[in-house]
């Protein structure tokens, strides 16, 4: 009751605000959906069409994993138009409907660029449900929805996120984490952060194969941009912000740079991504590292090979690059789940790499919890399990860095309906503080 009421202020503030035509739906709400009338249909529309995500924060919120779903789907538009515009696109204007902590947190939330403390004082100390619920804040209420519709109108018109194919949102994954691993993921709690480790193969424009177009790379492996000229930005940090909406932090390194021998008997201490062009076997040095880090038995360690159709360089040698890559690399080629098995023999778009890699993070961090050290409590042993050590583990002291090759060899109001729209996201097993809109 009390979100529908933020839903029907907020839509009426925007259409003041703005110059929708009268009649049209301002922004769209989830919770007016019932079963029977094309739910799922309609709520991946509007993830797919909204100009703003307005996710109302709570303790109850970032418990959802269809609330992590939404804020994921939607994300993935706002770093794909990152990535085209070469220009920070922050459509997700939060609301607190009840204040969290920022322990509390996930990475994802964490990192909005964000000041609730201009809608108010009592805003922030008692969130939105405070203040609709409380008679004597009723002014406080109008100012804090009226600062909220306002900002939600400003993004919308300098964002302009492009619509996008509409997903079923339901099998893609949360941005908060595994179901009940989201507290303290952030960095800020008492659990350990959630760490990925992202490497690129390639070469810089300084080492390039005789003939090979110096226009889709930059001064090191991390600036290699094999989708120019859609991409304006270098895989290695569309990447990264894809595994960071997965609510992980990251880190990255060149394949070329990565210094010390790797002990394959050590247990891993993250998972990790490798990003391979497939002209980086041209070198012959790099060709033989490679060769050897395939003979490592390491399958917390997915490779992803983008791979640019409209590159006529590379469509050209595609046959012959692919086969040497595949005879650098067999067990890495072959292993792993299928979307594992897709992403080695070549990402042919970015918005494939968009949908694809979600998988290729979610089999590397499995394999990781496969192999990962784990230590006895103290006490008595037979009372509890024994539990993993590192940045995906519940405690226990961090093993030591490493480096992961060998050296050289040698809901809510949510609103599809107009371009100003707040959408808000809701699923049927949350209450009113559940909420999200944009």
């Amino acid at each position: 009751m009390w979100v529908e009421r933020l839903f029907r202020d907020l839509c009426s503030h925007v259409m003041a605000l703005t110059d929708l035509p009268a009649g049209s739906e301002a922004g769209f709400m989830d919770r007016e959906i019932r079963s029977g009338e094309g739910w799922s249909e309609r709520l991946g529309a509007a993830l797919a069409t909204c100009r703003v995500f307005v996710p109302l924060f709570s303790p109850r919120y970032f418990a959802s994993e269809m609330c992590g779903r939404e804020w994921f789907a939607f994300a993935q538009r706002a770093i794909h138009h990152g990535a085209v515009s070469n220009r920070n696109a922050e459509a997700i204007v939060p609301a607190l409907w009840v204040p969290v902590p920022p322990s509390q947190l996930p990475g994802p939330a964490e990192r909005l660029q964000f000041n609730h403390n201009t809608f108010g004082d009592r805003y922030v100390t008692d969130g939105l449900y405070g203040l609709i619920k409380l008679r004597g804040y009723a002014e406080q209420y109008e100012r804090a929805v009226y600062e909220l519709a306002k900002r939600i109108v400003r993004v919308a018109e300098t964002v302009r996120l492009d619509p996008v194919r509409p997903v079923d949102y339901r099998v893609v994954p949360s941005a908060f984490g595994p179901a009940g691993g989201r507290a303290g993921l952030g960095g800020q709690g008492g659990a350990p952060a959630r760490t990925l480790h992202v490497t690129v193969a390639a070469a810089s424009r300084h080492d390039l194969p005789e003939g090979r177009s110096p226009e889709y790379y930059g001064e090191s492996a991390l600036d290699w941009n094999p989708y120019h000229p859609v991409s304006q930005r270098p895989v290695a940090y569309v990447a990264e912000e894809l595994v960071k909406n997965l609510n992980y932090q990251t880190s990255m390194s060149s394949f070329d740079d990565e210094a010390g021998h790797f002990d394959s008997k050590q247990p891993p201490t993250r998972p990790e991504i490798l990003i391979v062009d497939r002209w980086a076997v041209e070198d012959e040095q790099r060709r033989r590292r490679l060769a050897a880090f395939d003979q490592e038995s390491r399958p917390w360690i997915n490779v992803v090979v983008p791979w640019n159709r409209y590159d006529h360089q590379s469509k050209a040698k595609e046959d012959e690059l692919a086969r040497r890559l595949e005879e650098t690399l067999p067990v890495k080629m072959g292993q792993g789940r299928a979307a594992c098995r897709a992403a080695a023999n070549g990402v042919a778009s970015m918005e494939t790499l968009g949908q694809i890699l979600p998988q290729v993070v979610e089999a590397a961090a499995q394999q990781f919890l496969r192999h990962a050290q784990v230590y006895l409590p103290a006490g008595n042993t037979h009372t509890e399990r024994p539990r993993l050590i590192g940045p995906m583990g519940m405690n226990g002291p961090p093993a030591p860095p490493r480096a992961p090759f060998p050296p050289d060899v040698h809901r809510g109001p949510a609103g599809p309906g107009g371009p100003d729209a707040p959408d808000h996201s809701t699923d049927n097993d949350r209450g009113d503080a559940d909420d999200s809109e944009s």
